[in-house]
């Protein structure tokens, strides 16, 4: 059977491949053609790891709750073209307005971190939890970077969403009501926030989806505080303790900023430990002529060291060690995004159900309302 057959009126999506071979000063030009007609009709988000060939576009920059924030304050956009992952564009979805558009220019774009906690495997954990613990006074504590249907389920079983700056406060929060936490789906934010607290390391046993009763034994898990989830970021991984060491012996009185995504002993070798924003704050805060070496994603890190030549900034790897799925998103997605939109024929447009947007919501709004 042949397909259905366009009608005159009927406008076709551009095609993507095309954009591929077009230089990017001819993009960028198209781009900021389609930004001009547009005007607050369009917001154009920028996560702080895209590249600078495509956050020169972003109206606004951020981490991605920051984003998320910030676009559902804005009044008159009806378009929102996320230049990040999809996780973030799903918070942006069930943040903002009904009638706003959220737009992915990417659909590759995801989250190695988000995708090692998935809704089956953790629904499953809580059942085998319930046989060996009281559910009822376990806490569900969802990562930000972590897909909407996540975020819904904490929001039904009384549970709550946080960021890398407010994970402590989420805590205390948590532990106000409960015994215990299940922390997903970051092992390392969940482990370098809890010891920061004083939480032995023998009462958070790591669950692995892919074990039985997640590698522990029903006494580790009768005796526990945190459950930690087998997750991890690949970019803040990729960080060692020799790092800090052979920069402290290269640069004597250099100061060490890390992500809280790294491993607990690169956190230990730190001198400073604090989230996205955290970490530019502080480097722009910093008197001129400082040294640092700065342990999160190389975009970030360079746009740093080029925005604050006053002083001497470095990446803590000597690996590359990019957000790959962040690097997704260029300049010929965005480009034929923002074309398909001019034209009336928008692509790539996140929708969380409604269902799923209303216990997310529930969950977000809870660590909003967390101090």
């Amino acid at each position: 059977m042949g397909g259905a057959v366009a009608s005159p009126e009927q406008t076709l999506p551009l095609p993507f491949p095309p954009y591929r071979g077009v230089p990017a000063a001819e993009l960028e030009q198209r781009i900021r053609a389609i930004k001009d007609e547009l005007g607050d009709q369009l917001l154009i988000l920028g996560h702080h790891y895209q590249q600078d060939e495509v956050i020169q576009f972003a109206d606004l920059r951020g981490d991605s709750y920051k984003l998320s924030q910030l676009a559902a304050q804005h009044q008159n956009c009806r378009t929102i073209v996320f230049c990040g992952v999809h996780f973030m564009a799903e918070t942006a979805d069930v943040l903002t307005r009904p009638e706003v558009d959220v737009i992915l220019p990417d659909m590759g774009a995801g989250c190695s971190m988000a995708d090692m906690a998935d809704l089956d495997s953790v629904e499953a954990a809580w059942t085998d939890l319930g046989e060996h613990i009281d559910t009822a006074d376990l806490m569900p504590v969802t990562y930000i970077n972590s897909t909407a249907d996540l975020k819904a389920f904490c929001g039904r079983h009384g549970g709550i969403v946080c960021t890398s700056s407010n994970a402590r406060a989420v805590l205390d929060w948590s532990f106000a009501q409960r015994r215990r936490v299940l922390f997903f789906p970051d092992q390392h934010l969940g482990r370098n926030t809890a010891r920061a607290m004083g939480i032995p390391l023998n009462e958070m046993p790591v669950w692995d989806p892919r074990e039985p009763l997640g590698g522990n034994t029903p006494q580790a898990l009768r005796a526990s505080r945190v459950l930690l989830w087998k997750g991890h970021c690949s970019v803040h991984q990729m960080f060692r303790p020799e790092h800090v060491t052979q920069f402290r012996q290269r640069f004597p009185g250099i100061t060490v900023l890390v992500h809280p995504e790294c491993t607990m002993s690169v956190v230990d070798a730190a001198d400073l430990v604090g989230s996205t924003e955290f970490i530019l704050k502080t480097v722009e805060d910093a008197p001129a002529g400082s040294t640092w070496a700065v342990g999160t994603e190389l975009h970030l890190v360079n746009r740093l060291a080029a925005e604050n030549p006053d002083k001497s900034i470095h990446f803590l790897s000597p690996m590359v060690c990019m957000c790959a799925t962040m690097y997704r998103i260029d300049l010929p997605h965005l480009a034929w995004t923002l074309e398909n939109l001019a034209q009336g024929t928008p692509v790539n447009i996140i929708k969380v159900p409604d269902e799923t947007a209303h216990w997310a919501r529930v969950a977000l709004r809870r660590m909003l309302e967390v101090k």
